[in-house]
């Protein structure tokens, strides 16, 4: 292998590196960006859930379980 052709692929991988490189940052953003995305999402989620819950105990403990009112239309 000739010094032309060793300077050449030499070359080339410090070209494949810089890519790869600007590649993996590139990749460190979306990924942080997503990190935050989840904890957020997830975060909403504990939110919805506890307000399902209450909404279903209100309407399980609400006046029509009490059997001692007369129905609407009495």
């Amino acid at each position: 292998m000739s010094e032309h052709d060793l300077e050449r692929r030499v070359e080339e991988l410090e070209s494949q590196l810089a890519f790869q490189d600007e590649l993996h940052a590139q990749l460190n953003k979306v990924v942080a960006r997503q990190d935050r995305e989840l904890a957020l999402l997830i975060a909403q989620v504990e939110v919805l859930a506890a307000r399902l819950k209450d909404l279903g105990d209100t309407v399980s403990s609400g006046p029509g379980d009490s059997g001692d009112e007369a129905p609407p239309h009495y």
